[in-house]
């Protein structure tokens, strides 16, 4: 509950639109968010980075006017660097690269308002029918976790679908949006 409204069953555009009555502040969302990580991510292994820090940050400052502002975002750790940000697509080979720079991707998510709280897992270099990298292991199917969720954006349907968050990064070249 944030300033008690039960915002669990909202999309992201009624999120938006509390944030833009000021019902609730994007901080109120950002750590409502957080909570739901934590309480989810130990069972489903959907998040590889947090940035809670980061999303705090942003939600206490001057947040673009796009049609998401203030709703919290998870990024799929693919193709989209941030900067400050570790990056690296599920590969050991990358495990100590810190994005230098924000991708176009990425800057056009900060317009839109979206503030992101984490990073979500994939396999190793995107490559693959199932979330399941050697690397951070892998992300379990919210609805039955015997089962994986496929794809390479795995990590970014599984926070959806276990409702950690309403809107995630979700990418798709042989099927890694169709087959979560």
């Amino acid at each position: 509950m944030t300033s008690g409204i039960n915002t669990s069953y909202l999309d992201a555009i009624a999120l938006a639109e509390l944030v833009r009555n000021h019902d609730v502040t994007p901080l109120e969302l950002v750590e409502e968010t957080i909570q739901r990580i934590e309480r989810l991510n130990p069972i489903l292994n959907s998040v590889i980075t947090n940035m809670y820090d980061e999303a705090r940050k942003v939600a206490v400052g001057e947040i673009p006017d796009g049609p998401f502002k203030g709703v919290p975002f998870l990024l799929k750790d693919f193709l989209a660097e941030y900067k400050g940000v570790r990056f690296m697509e599920s590969t050991a080979f990358l495990k100590n690269y810190v994005s230098t720079r924000d991708t176009e991707l990425v800057k056009r998510f900060k317009a839109s308002g979206v503030i992101t709280v984490a990073k979500t897992n994939l396999p190793e270099l995107a490559i693959g029918p199932t979330t399941e990298p050697q690397v951070h292991g892998a992300t379990n199917n919210p609805w039955d976790t015997n089962r994986t969720p496929g794809g390479s954006s795995g990590g970014s349907a599984v926070a959806v679908a276990s409702g950690m968050v309403d809107l995630a990064l979700g990418s798709d070249t042989g099927g890694s949006v169709r087959q979560p």
